[in-house]
């Protein structure tokens, strides 16, 4: 048998993160998740799906995801019966999120100020405005130069990337050259 679940969507709220007697963490969030399909107005429907992380992930969840960032949830769905205080049992279906991915770029720099990565990052000139961009390419990036593909290149072996591996930068400046 299988229970498998997984979700793209945005965070309504900022992750509830708690620790549990035995010093687990655990996150609760919720993502807003669109229909596939649009309603008889021609309007997509959202639903809103309650996601529970433990552990690492809920960490994660915590510490880098925020009210309107889009995340990936990969997990199986969970139902648990509890009683309100009125005395009325209720059943709610929730995510146990295994998985839990920021698919989106924070609003701040992501590289916080004490890392090599970010000092080395901060002695590197940005191109200007005016700079070899061609305006109608959307996906036209500025020329990478070589401090810059060294500070990425750190800023990779700081979050566990192979040194065998090259980042978009990196790959850009070895065809360019």
């Amino acid at each position: 048998m299988m229970n498998r679940v997984t979700l793209i969507g945005r965070l309504t709220a900022d992750p509830e993160l708690r620790y549990t007697l035995n010093g687990k963490a655990v996150a609760h969030f919720t993502l807003a998740v669109d229909r596939r399909f649009k309603n008889a107005q021609g309007e997509r429907e959202t639903d809103f799906i309650r996601i529970v992380a433990w552990e690492k992930s809920a960490e994660f969840a915590a510490n880098y995801l925020t009210k309107g960032r889009l995340a990936g949830v990969d997990g199986r769905l969970q139902t648990r019966t509890y009683e309100t205080p009125q005395g009325e049992r209720r059943t709610i279906a929730e995510v146990v999120a295994e998985v839990v991915q920021a698919l989106d770029r924070p609003q701040e720099s992501p590289l916080p100020e004490s890392t090599p990565a970010a000092e080395m990052l901060s002695s590197v000139e940005s191109p200007s405005a005016s700079s070899e961009l061609d305006d109608t390419d959307p996906f036209a990036q500025p020329p990478v130069s070589a401090t810059a593909a060294k500070a990425v290149n750190v800023a990779s072996v700081e979050r566990g990337t192979p040194a065998n591996v090259r980042t978009a930068p990196q790959r850009r400046a070895a065809r360019a050259a």
